[in-house]
């Protein structure tokens, strides 16, 4: 059976993202102040290599980094950029691949992979090609942060769904519900996923009570914490550590590396 396309998730989720969140603003506000601390210097070149809509990117550019972001999908990137704008910050984007980063080598003071987008790659080679390109464009010195779920916890509990997650409308009027089902394959470790929004039915459904629902697929790789620091230290990286969600505040575990 074909694997999900990424690019395509995405593409087709970039309007609704926001929907994900109960209060996207103050997530970007609250992710920029932690990966802010971690950069660990004022205005530095950071690349966010899985942008997104841009939760992480605009945080670090509002709390004054000089960001670009890129993505695999195009639309999402897209919507960063004009987030950025209406928030008041500068953020160039670029649909990208981060096996194969456009930017020269050294370019960066930073490079951000978080909210789970690493375990899209669903092989070993594809990990370490990932890596290896966010050590290239690293300058001597610079700081990797990678975020995943909670994989080591999340393998021996195989969950098959999330909890849901609701976003009220800003006048109140309407809610968005988000879940997702996981179905495990047999190794174990690669998952597929439906995430299922639930949205209130529009024009002449308003008042219907009835709900419209939005299914979305996706792949991932359950990469435990052990194995991707082993893959970020053979890319180059030194000092490979994990932050916890306690030690950072951020919602994710990080991984941390420097590139020296």
């Amino acid at each position: 059976m074909p694997q999900p396309s990424t690019a395509r998730f995405y593409d087709s989720l970039a309007d609704d993202y926001h929907l994900i969140y109960p209060d996207w603003a103050a997530s970007v506000r609250r992710q920029g102040v932690v990966l802010d601390a971690l950069v660990g210097r004022e205005r530095a070149a950071v690349l966010d290599c899985a942008c997104g809509i841009g939760t992480q990117a605009i945080g670090l550019a509002l709390r004054g980094h000089q960001v670009i972001g890129t993505d695999l999908s195009v639309r999402a990137a897209a919507r960063a950029g004009r987030e950025a704008a209406q928030w008041g910050a500068t953020l160039p984007t670029a649909g990208a691949d981060m096996r194969r980063l456009p930017f020269p080598g050294g370019r960066f003071d930073a490079v951000v992979c978080a909210d789970n987008s690493l375990p899209h790659l669903l092989t070993e080679p594809d990990v370490r090609a990932a890596l290896a390109e966010m050590r290239r464009v690293l300058r001597p010195g610079g700081r990797l942060l990678v975020s995943t779920r909670p994989y080591d916890e999340l393998l021996r509990e195989r969950p098959v769904s999330t909890p849901p997650q609701v976003h009220e409308s800003a006048d109140g009027t309407g809610r968005t519900v988000t879940f997702q089902l996981w179905h495990w394959h047999e190794d174990g470790e690669h998952y597929d996923l439906e995430h299922v929004q639930l949205v209130p039915g529009q024009g002449d459904q308003e008042d219907s009570g009835e709900w419209r629902v939005r299914v979305r697929r996706a792949a991932y790789w359950a990469l435990g914490r052990d194995r991707l620091a082993r893959f970020a230290t053979g890319a180059g990286f030194t000092q490979v550590a994990w932050l916890t969600p306690e030690q950072t505040g951020f919602f994710q575990p990080l991984l941390t590396a420097r590139a020296d």
